[in-house]
């Protein structure tokens, strides 16, 4: 089927019409084209927020949490006075921790196309499982630093053993953590 841009007899107007029409054509193509490089731009870094992102999880918030519920949320258990304060720390321990669960089921959910995308494969990301993830990370990091370190704080700061001990536990596995990655080259 012939158009106004190959058909020399279309009712397009003179042959120099149809060579004009098709520079209109040709320019909006090229103009498409050089937004090239900035998408580009912007796909390598989507590449490397996704690379640094699985990372992160996997080396510092599944850590956080892992630490939080061996060795935090058990100390801060462990010294509550019993009654109120004891019931009030473990309604929160409870839900912290199951707080970290739906955290990390939504990771769950993101991470096998955030390493396909780190890996430079272009994937749906879900607009609203990320957003949803952020805020509510953001959300349980808020109620930590406002509601439940202040009352570990209260409660371990009640016998300055306890902080010591805590602070030995994490420095130690910190260290064996640091050397273990030292070992396998990362």
């Amino acid at each position: 089927m012939a158009n106004a841009l190959t058909d020399p007899n279309s009712d397009g107007g003179s042959p120099l019409t149809n060579f004009s029409n098709c520079h209109e054509g040709i320019v909006s193509h090229l103009k498409t084209f050089s937004e090239i490089p900035d998408l580009v731009k912007v796909a390598t870094e989507a590449r490397k927020i996704a690379e640094e992102t699985v990372k992160f999880f996997k080396e510092a918030v599944f850590d956080h949490h892992s630490e939080e519920e061996r060795d935090l949320f058990p100390a801060v258990l462990a010294n509550a006075s019993a009654g109120d304060e004891l019931n009030i720390v473990q309604m929160m321990v409870d839900g912290l921790i199951a707080e970290h669960r739906d955290i990390e089921t939504l990771w769950a959910r993101l991470e096998p196309g955030l390493v396909k995308l780190a890996k430079g494969h272009i994937v749906d990301i879900d607009e609203k499982s990320v957003q949803k993830l952020v805020a509510q990370y953001t959300t349980h990091a808020k109620l930590e630093e406002s509601e439940f370190l202040p009352l570990a704080e209260k409660i371990l700061g009640r016998n300055d053993s306890n902080m010591a001990d805590l602070g030995l536990s994490l420095h130690t596995r910190h260290v064996f953590r640091a050397a273990r990655r030292g070992m396998r080259g990362s």
